[in-house]
């Protein structure tokens, strides 16, 4: 039967050439097995980590100037304000001197996990690429760089920008000079934002460099460890939450509420009560003090400061005595009849 001739055909030898033909199929996959140390390995750094980084750097800052500033509490009011550019600037060298220059991450990177890498001397392929992010720190050039751009560059534009505006280049009145050194730089400054927004981009969209300088100088934020992941707990997140809810309820529901009369509410219920009756009836149970002009509650005598018991009886009609619970109904100076 020609069903049954066909499947035995199937069934028989393999052509002769066919080990031929199976083993130019297999080299390629072979080769490819051997040549695995040539292979790029893509590496991913979070775009979130890279921002969080930077934020805890500025943090770190504000923190550090923080208490510097208290160290000059002393001194006369507005002393540190006119030195500010300094300061930062200062404060920012700090952190440069004892992180990047000494080959360390910055106090961000390091929450972050995150490092600086020279990436035109990173390995691409090679026996000792494991994790694609084996990589060179970045060189003394680079940090020096790194150092007079972000350092000396914020200070000399903050420095320019207060000149500018205390001399009032932007005026009318000024000179032509003046006028035209304000123009560059506001060109200048719209020329920077434009070239950080188009930065910006490239950066969401390939995951390198947030920064121009970063850019410019080829200096790539890695992980330090490829290990260590970015662990995200809500618990915090969802405390904190709730407890900035609950004191926006309080600062909404305090003002509204008569804090003596929450005091009377609660006054019955007081284990206390008979301990505060028998206290010291010598003091004003307002003030805890000697009265200085006695006047006496009516009509339960006890002791008061006149201005504390005016006061109270003014804010409220139906005052209670705080010994003993009695609504007063009038005052009276202490001996008089």
């Amino acid at each position: 039967m020609p069903h049954v001739e066909s499947a035995a055909a199937s069934d028989g030898p393999p052509l002769q050439d066919a080990w031929h033909a199976e083993f130019q199929r297999l080299v390629p996959l072979w080769e490819s097995l051997r040549n695995t140390s040539e292979v790029i390995i893509p590496i991913s750094i979070s775009r979130v980590n890279q921002f969080d980084a930077a934020r805890l750097d500025v943090e770190m800052s504000a923190m550090l100037k923080e208490q510097l500033v208290k160290v000059f509490s002393l001194m006369k009011p507005g002393f540190l304000f006119q030195y500010e550019p300094e300061l930062d600037a200062f404060l920012e060298f700090l952190i440069w001197r004892f992180s990047i220059w000494v080959d360390k991450p910055t106090p961000g990177n390091a929450l972050m996990n995150l490092k600086y890498r020279d990436e035109r001397a990173a390995p691409i392929t090679g026996k000792e690429v494991r994790t694609g992010l084996e990589g060179p720190g970045l060189s003394v050039s680079q940090k020096i760089f790194y150092c007079i751009s972000f350092v000396g560059g914020q200070y000399i534009w903050s420095r320019l920008q207060s000149f500018s505006a205390f001399r009032r280049w932007g005026d009318s009145e000024q000179r032509p000079l003046a006028r035209c050194t304000w123009g560059l730089v506001q060109n200048a400054e719209g020329l920077y934002k434009a070239a950080s927004f188009f930065n910006l981009l490239l950066f969401l969209y390939g995951g390198r460099y947030k920064t121009i300088v970063e850019r410019i100088l080829k200096a790539r934020l890695v992980y330090e460890s490829p290990n260590m992941n970015r662990a995200v707990s809500f618990e915090y997140m969802n405390r904190q939450l709730v407890w900035n809810e609950f004191s926006e309820m309080l600062l909404l529901l305090l003002p509204l509420l008569n804090s003596s009369s929450v005091k009377k509410f609660l006054l019955p219920f007081s284990k206390d009560n008979s301990a505060g009756s028998s206290g010291d009836e010598a003091d004003c149970p307002i003030c805890r003090s000697s009265p200085s002009i006695p006047f006496v509650a009516l009509p339960c005598q006890h002791r008061y400061c006149y201005y504390c018991l005016r006061t109270r009886c003014s804010a409220t009609s139906s005052y209670r005595c705080p010994r003993c619970n009695e609504v007063v109904v009038g005052i009276r100076r202490q001996g008089s009849v």
